[in-house]
């Protein structure tokens, strides 16, 4: 009986140990692959950029025009010669009174004079040539055609004539009314052509002034006559003139593209001057629909022109748009156009992104 036990118990042995290395190789085999497969899983990273985002807004409005001139008179002149020469002598200088009819500058005339001359001279020897072939087509020497040529030359000579003493008179620059030479534009010795302004004449005692501005063809199809105006000078700063629009140039400066409009102000007993800087406000009458974004949205801006990045329909893409400014109020932009059919844009984020960039919102 103890042979037998102590067999069993020898026999156990071995299996026993057998399960313990077993155990231990699932231990450190088996369950250390597990472990090992598991850390190696890669773990994606959340790459889109976060960004605030804002809807884009509709409103109803009527633009408002801004717009900057100069202040000047309706009655102002700018005086020239009738025709060129020699600046010969000025009577007058800029902040001079003149009174109407009072002589301010003259040319040389000598070149002048000796054209009217010329011209009586011809028109001398043209009545001499009538009379001679008149005398011989009496006497049946000449033809009618040779007294018709005679009297055509007498008529030509004589207009000629004419014509020089004309300008012998306008070789001189008279005031056309009484005011006050605000700007002399040459000097004594200078050669000015016909009808180069030599000086500016403001009429003194009237409150005619005016403000010129000028404007693209946009604003120039929402502005009427009589339309009320808003301006401002640097010079009475809080002060806001009231002014009306009274003239529209019909057709566009070909060196600028613009549009000139002419504005009338009262001084409200104010100290007036021709040139004073003025800022004009016009609030039109017709209305329509523009475009509302937050001014946080508006990236590369370079005056009118500015981009946006638009979110697309998946929520996470992103586009850059152009679009036209037309104004800003307060923290919001209002544009023109560049954003038909969007209805999100970024707002917080929108300098670091590109079209390549997914965005999620925060």
């Amino acid at each position: 009986m103890k042979n037998t036990k102590l067999k069993i118990e020898t026999l156990a042995m071995p299996g026993l140990v057998l399960v313990a290395v077993v155990g231990l190789f699932c231990l450190l085999g088996g369950c250390g692959e597990k472990s090992v497969a598991s850390s190696n899983i890669p773990t994606v990273e959340d790459e889109r950029i976060p960004v605030r985002t804002s809807t884009v807004q509709q409103r109803t409005i009527a633009l408002p025009i801004h717009a900057s001139g100069i202040l000047s008179s309706s009655a102002e002149q700018r005086l020239s010669f009738k025709v060129g020469g020699v600046i010969r002598k000025i009577y007058v200088d800029e902040g001079d009174v003149v009174r109407s009819g009072q002589l301010l500058a003259i040319l040389d005339k000598t070149e002048i004079d000796a054209q009217v001359n010329q011209a009586q001279q011809g028109l001398a020897k043209a009545e001499r040539d009538l009379n001679r072939v008149t005398g011989l087509y009496k006497d049946s020497s000449a033809t009618l055609e040779l007294l018709e040529n005679a009297t055509t030359g007498r008529d030509i000579a004589k207009e000629t004539a004419r014509i020089a003493t004309f300008n012998q008179q306008y070789a001189e620059i008279r005031a056309t009314r009484s005011g006050k030479i605000i700007k002399k534009l040459m000097n004594e010795g200078e050669i000015t052509g016909p009808g180069t302004p030599v000086f500016v004449l403001f009429e003194t005692g009237k409150d005619d002034w005016v403000v010129k501005i000028n404007v693209s063809d946009r604003d120039w199809a929402r502005i009427s006559l009589g339309m009320s105006t808003k301006v401002t000078m640097d010079a009475y700063e809080n002060t806001v003139f009231p002014g009306k629009v009274t003239d529209l140039a019909p057709a566009a400066d070909p060196a600028s593209g613009l549009y000139t409009v002419e504005i009338r102000i009262t001084p409200q007993g104010k100290r007036f001057a021709p040139g004073l800087f003025a800022q004009v406000d016009i609030t039109p009458s017709q209305s329509r629909t523009y475009t509302i974004v937050p001014v946080e949205s508006i990236v590369e801006g370079n005056g009118k022109n500015a981009f946006v990045f638009a979110v697309q329909a998946d929520g996470e893409s992103v586009r850059k748009m152009p679009v036209q400014v037309a104004f800003m109020e307060g923290n919001q932009v209002i544009i023109a156009g560049g954003l038909e059919g969007v209805n999100e844009v970024v707002t917080a984020g929108a300098p670091y992104l590109t079209e390549k960039k997914k965005v999620k919102k925060i």
